[in-house]
């Protein structure tokens, strides 16, 4: 088969997968791009093939019968591999496809939807509550501002550029900010925080008393500093977040891809796709992507 390689991501031959008795072997046909990955490109094994988001098609089911037969399209998570023409996913880890949701639109889900939808669940019922999504323009803060609000949550977007405001309250947001600043009242109930650095110090501030911060990503170079009386003077927690173990911890991906799908196929949840492009153009794509050209997802079509 062919799959993209690094560090380069050149296209070359690379070994069929070897699936284990619960993984189904998924033909391809798009994935999405995350920043965390094509941050990990140039420093992988040579040869190696990254990736984590995939959709496609079951090419042969798992041999313990668990998870969707032959030739049902799917969706699914990775913890590495999945930029290839075939993929061993693990069947709790794939979430079936409905007509009407596209394999591009499916392949923007796995990270960025999953992560946004895990942040709200760990925090709780949203609410009336008020929700700060740092980053928002990014993949996984879109994601989050569209689900706060479809929770009910009051959702503050944090954004660099003013310009992108428009995009983010037709998506739910009900203010937009380019500096954190505590809202009128007790401050933010939940922050949804990617950026790190300065940003992640300014959200914990603004936090109201109880308050919680899930931090997923951390993008500014810059370290953080704040004082420790934040923590302990307003009982403020923080929460760390990566997708892969706390999927692992609960019953896999699929659950969580499953709830996004439906809320993709109802029309509810807008996947928010910059630009489809062939996989051949993918060291150009990540490039871009960490250039922080890119507000919203690149998906990858395997062509």
């Amino acid at each position: 088969m062919r799959a993209l390689l690094a560090p380069d991501l050149r296209l070359a031959d690379a070994p069929d997968p070897q699936p284990q008795r619960d993984e189904a072997v998924v033909a391809v046909s798009a994935f999405s791009l995350n920043r965390g990955e094509s941050r990990r490109v140039s420093g992988d094994p040579d040869g190696e093939i990254p990736g984590w988001d995939v959709a496609g098609v079951v090419e042969t089911a798992a041999a313990d019968g668990s998870g969707p037969s032959r030739r049902t399209r799917v969706v699914g998570l990775m913890t590495r591999g999945a930029w290839a023409e075939r993929v061993a996913v693990r069947t709790r880890d794939l979430a079936v496809l409905p007509d009407v949701v596209t394999d591009e639109q499916a392949a923007t889900l796995p990270v960025a939807g999953v992560t946004a939808l895990l942040a709200l669940d760990l925090y709780g019922n949203p609410l009336e509550r008020r929700v700060l999504v740092t980053g928002a323009t990014g993949g996984v803060g879109r994601f989050a501002v569209q689900l706060g609000h479809l929770a009910g949550a009051r959702v503050t977007a944090l954004v660099r550029r003013r310009e992108t405001a428009d995009a983010l309250f037709a998506l739910g947001a009900e203010q937009v900010a380019t500096d954190v600043a505590q809202p009128e009242g007790a401050g933010f109930d939940l922050a949804v925080e990617g950026v790190g650095g300065p940003v992640l110090a300014a959200a914990l501030q603004a936090l109201a008393p109880g308050g919680t911060l899930i931090s997923f990503a951390q993008t500014a170079d810059e370290p953080t500093s704040f004082a420790t009386r934040t923590l302990y003077g307003k009982g403020v927690r923080i929460r760390g977040l990566l997708v892969f173990p706390e999927t692992r911890a609960r019953d896999g991906a699929g659950p969580l891809l499953e709830r996004l799908v439906a809320l993709v196929a109802a029309g509810r949840l807008d996947t928010q796709i910059r630009d489809v492009l062939s996989w051949r153009e993918a060291l150009a794509a990540v490039q871009r992507l960490l250039a922080g050209a890119v507000d919203g997802k690149l998906v990858l079509r395997v062509d």
